[in-house]
């Protein structure tokens, strides 16, 4: 607890700092607190330039973070999220306590020059990287340091947003990838110990002011479940679009790492001078499209827009995050779906603003597969509770739509081009690559549906296993039992308790012969029992067993 809460300290105190350096280099860069609020205005410092000091500043800026990110960090390029991800999954929560400065100074520059990405990504960062740091100065175990990392990525999105449910949920579902009680307090220490340093530093405001929004006609949530599902594909498609520009710069530049930022910077100098509103995070653009003060045409020039400017920001070479740039689209896209359906139906589509909120919520779960993030994170930052149901409903659904477009996100999709499965087995570990067949047990002998529950009890102590296989009455595979779950029944009312072991029996995630041992290990490790049958890969019936034992026993195979 008291660790949690000196992360969460530090992550506040960082996004302090960070923010802090991203408003300085912003107004040193364009002359403005924020340039997009302002868009097509000269710089007073060089007014001479006019507008066209736009070209330059992505140039200098890269000249400046381009040799920092290449000599000191160089997992500080990018978006930063999967770097962290990464880190808990297979590098046991460990991140170099350097990657906090570098990153911070990087993507200030990168943001304050123009670069038209987030600050969100950054943050989890470098809060992240403060609580690994913290872990190995207090020595200690790998699953609390996964924790504390998890703890600075949850301590810097709620400073960041002034949202500390969001930080919570965002650390679980996307870093820990798990929920757990612990895990739960941890983080909401966290996340509540930087929002008070944030909100000491930058009021209770949320970092965007939307106005009220209400659902009038049961008909509209049609019109949300729509727009679910487009934006969905448009979250994929951006997705897609980044890596595909992010290879186009890759093909296309051969000189040295650190001077790519700088050259690149021209390309983005150029889409700067012809849409000045890409500079920075654009959140003053955000908020103007949710006030519907923008055309159908331009708002979607806005959407293209952003998607090139941020993919372009991060193929050359930049740093900043991705999550402000997919509420930036979805914005653009609710927005101007929602100006359309009110030309159409204009006594029942309802305020254009609420269409642009739910399409924030809904690019982002489709890009990132976050549903809970996204929900209570644009609930914080409106405090309306009736939006919470076509939100919900929106964001389900592009969630499932996502899924069924592509299996990865935006985040795991940088480490799969990388040769990294997160779910995989990690490379030169000893345990991992091996089929999982080679280490397999024999099947231990099934129980049926029929067999009650005091026999089934008998055979659970005898047989050495915490479960067991349950077949049909001719034999077909249906799932297993475990001793955990008998003991329970048998500790029920008579009156209320199951009798047979067919009500008991669960179907585990699957592991096949053929697969991996890596990637069945995670399916083991959440698994009730000691252990989980090994199916055959064409017919789907147990051929074997694997416990915790017999996969140790792939450090020493047995000849």
């Amino acid at each position: 607890m008291a660790l949690a809460v000196a992360v969460g300290a530090g992550a506040g105190a960082g996004s302090v700092v960070f923010r802090w350096c991203i408003k300085t280099f912003t107004h040193l860069f364009s002359g403005h607190a924020d340039y997009a609020a302002s868009p097509g205005a000269d710089n007073p410092h060089v007014p001479w330039l006019g507008a066209y000091f736009v070209l330059l500043a992505p140039v200098i800026g890269g000249l400046l973070y381009g040799p920092l990110v290449n000599r000191f960090a160089k997992e500080a390029r990018g978006h930063g999220v999967p770097e962290v991800m990464l880190a808990v999954a297979q590098r046991g929560g460990r991140i170099s306590p350097k990657v906090a400065v570098v990153k911070t100074l990087a993507s200030a520059l990168c943001i304050g020059s123009g670069g038209s990405v987030g600050r969100e990504g950054p943050i989890v960062q470098i809060g992240s990287a403060l609580g690994s740091t913290l872990g190995r100065v207090t020595k200690a175990t790998e699953g609390r340091m996964k924790l504390l990392v998890a703890c600075g990525a949850a301590g810097g999105i709620a400073a960041t947003f002034n949202a500390p449910l969001a930080g919570v949920f965002f650390a679980m579902e996307l870093i820990l990838g798990t929920f757990s009680a612990e895990a739960f307090g941890a983080t909401v220490l966290a996340s509540v110990t930087a929002s008070i340093i944030g909100r000491a530093a930058f009021g209770n405001s949320a970092f965007l002011s939307l106005p009220d929004f209400h659902v009038d006609h049961l008909a509209q949530y049609g019109l949300f479940a729509v727009l679910g599902v487009g934006a969905a594909a448009v979250g994929v498609g951006f997705s897609r679009f980044l890596y595909l520009i992010e290879d186009a710069c890759d093909w296309l530049w051969r000189g040295p790492e650190w001077l790519r930022p700088a050259v690149g910077g021209l390309a983005l100098g150029l889409v700067l001078l012809v849409l000045p509103e890409m500079y920075g995070v654009g959140y003053p653009v955000l908020q103007k499209a949710t006030e519907g003060q923008y055309a159908v045409g331009f708002l979607l020039l806005l959407l293209a827009g952003k998607m090139l400017a941020t993919s372009l920001t991060i193929g050359i070479g930049g740093s900043g995050g991705v999550f402000a740039p997919s509420l930036f689209i979805g914005a653009m896209l609710g927005s101007a779906y929602g100006i359309g359906v009110h030309h159409l139906l204009p006594h029942s589509a309802g305020a254009v603003g609420a269409y642009a909120l739910v399409g924030m919520g809904a690019v982002f779960a489709g890009a990132a597969r976050a549903p809970i993030t996204a929900v209570v994170i644009l609930f914080e930052l409106t405090g309306e509770y009736s939006i919470i149901l076509p939100l919900m409903l929106a964001i389900v659904l592009a969630t499932a739509t996502s899924r069924l477009l592509t299996h990865d996100t935006i985040y795991t999709l940088k480490l799969r081009r990388r040769g990294i499965d997160l779910e995989g087995p990690v490379p030169g570990a000893r345990i991992g690559t091996q089929r999982v067949s080679a280490v397999m047990e024999p099947l231990p002998s099934p129980l049926t549906v029929s067999t009650a529950l005091a026999d089934a009890a008998d055979l659970l102590s005898l047989s050495g296993h915490g479960a067991l296989p349950v077949v049909d009455d001719v034999g077909g595979y249906t799932g297993v039992v475990t001793a955990q779950a008998v003991a329970e029944a048998l500790a029920e009312q008579p009156e209320d308790a199951p009798t047979q072991v067919g009500q008991l029996a669960e179907t585990p995630a699957p592991i096949l012969a053929d697969q991996p041992l890596g990637q069945a290990l995670h399916a083991l490790l959440s698994a009730a029992g000691t252990g989980v049958p090994v199916l055959d890969s064409e017919q789907g019936k147990p051929v074997g067993w694997l416990s915790h034992q017999s996969a140790l026993r792939a450090v020493h195979p047995t000849p």
